[in-house]
């Protein structure tokens, strides 16, 4: 894991507006001294058009786990209940550089960002949904060693922004239908930012055309920014000094209160949508190593944790006046998640367990209610759709189940990627499903 570095910040009011050679403008809280790393070359932003056009194809998976956070494809929309190797429906495909980072779907372009090894860039390529060639490409130079694969978070896109975190910390800002920069901010010397273990994988949020974050820096632990200018609307002071994980951020509602909830490092916080206040904070959860799925939001002011590396699981319930309770707690001989965040679906979780690699059932009890058996899954990514759920292994082959409560029950199995490493979270618009191992994205065309 890499250190801090070198950076000192001394607070005030108002906005310290400066330029680095090759930097974009940054907007500084306060009087801010900014040090770029002397390993580190200024930074250049590029934009380069491609011949793609958008899709006229309907339909929006806008963020990690879709346009509502739950990994579940709500459109009315039958879907195969056979699938061979021997015929799939692949519509397109396109090589990326290695890594485990998924795509977004809005107004008919797929958003990926990726890294172009040969360049040694940060790529955030919008494709279009109809053959997968390249509308526009926002990129930017930094160096990344292979540490099992390189790109892994998601981008957040609306009408009009997309908003980006790189492995390394670097945040962006564009046009969603043009590229044309925003703002760019490095989360490091911004923030003191420090890269979790095999890189920042925080998708971001997009609210209001305001971008949320979590910096994790020694002041400021989350971070609420403009879309359009880049400035600040409010921060989240550090008191813990947690530091930063590849979880994302939550929205949970709250007694009529839009809250965001994040794990840092060693410990639950969750803040006021309004004004980045921390509404309550509990070091109940905290996990050794690689904190990476995110929080589940369930009724009843209820939120449920899991982690790998002997974490196990946590379901907490936020009591009146915003006290965190413990309800039920999980050892990972039970269920725990390396990799993937569960489903929540009619009253039960779903997820991968990290020891069996077995996807399981949970009621809000903790108790197991049935698992796949001899079916396995490693850490790979799952969705619920039309009433299957679609769960993709290690090694490429794409596995649908029934979403039932009566046990596990296959509907059918194909090999669909080459290639290992296939973590990346899917998604899925008008029935096409979007999937990739380590170096290849493909669209498989699941419509009945």
């Amino acid at each position: 894991m890499l250190g801090v570095i070198g950076t000192s910040f001394g607070f005030g009011m108002g906005w310290l507006i400066f330029s680095m050679p090759g930097v974009p403008e940054l907007r500084v809280p306060g009087t801010a001294s900014v040090v770029t790393p002397a390993d580190e070359e200024p930074i250049k932003t590029t934009l380069t058009k491609g011949n793609g056009t958008p899709s006229t194809i309907p339909g929006s998976w806008s963020r990690f786990r879709g346009d509502d956070f739950d990994a579940i494809y709500k459109e009315d929309i039958r879907l195969k209940r056979s699938l061979t190797e021997d015929h799939l429906p692949v519509l397109w495909g396109v090589s990326l550089g290695e890594g485990f980072a998924g795509a977004a779907v809005k107004n008919g372009c797929v958003y990926i960002l990726d890294y172009d090894m040969e360049a040694k860039r940060d790529a955030l390529r919008c494709l279009s949904f109809d053959d997968g060639e390249e509308i526009w490409r926002y990129s930017y130079n930094v160096k990344i060693k292979k540490n099992h694969g390189m790109s892994r978070s998601i981008p957040a896109v609306t009408e009009k922004y997309c908003v980006t975190v790189g492995p390394k910390c670097h945040a962006a800002c564009v046009d969603a239908m043009t590229g044309e920069e925003k703002w760019f901010i490095n989360l490091k010397t911004v923030y003191g930012a420090v890269e979790p273990e095999w890189y920042a994988a925080q998708c971001p949020l997009i609210v209001d055309d305001t971008a949320i974050l979590a910096p994790a820096g020694p002041e400021v632990l989350m971070v609420a920014i403009d879309c359009e200018t880049g400035e600040e609307r409010w921060r989240t002071p550090n008191p813990f000094g947690w530091t930063m994980t590849h979880v994302s951020i939550m929205p949970m509602e709250l007694n009529g209160r839009t809250t965001y909830v994040y794990c840092g490092k060693d410990g639950v916080v969750s803040v006021l949508a309004a004004n980045g206040d921390i509404l309550w904070s509990t070091p109940d959860w905290r996990i050794v190593m690689a904190t990476c799925p995110s929080p589940v939001v369930l009724p009843d002011n209820r939120i449920f944790f899991c982690g790998g590396y002997t974490a196990g699981s946590l379901m907490l319930q936020i009591q009146d006046g915003g006290i965190p309770k413990t309800l039920v707690h999980l050892p990972e001989t039970i269920f725990g998640s390396e990799q993937q965040t569960p489903i929540f679906f009619d009253g039960h979780l779903f997820g991968i367990d990290r020891l069996r690699k077995q996807f399981v059932c949970l009621n809000l009890d903790g108790k197991v209610v049935w698992h796949s058996g001899s079916d396995r899954f490693g850490s790979g990514p799952y969705i619920l759709a039309d009433n299957m759920f679609l769960l993709l292994d290690d090694d490429g082959k794409l596995t649908a189940c029934e979403a039932t409560m009566k046990g596990y029950r296959p509907v059918f199995e194909a090999q669909v990627l080459d290639d290992h490493g296939c973590w990346a979270p899917l998604a899925m618009v008008a029935g096409r499903l979007l999937l990739r191992d380590l170096v290849y994205m493909k669209c498989l065309d699941l419509r009945e």
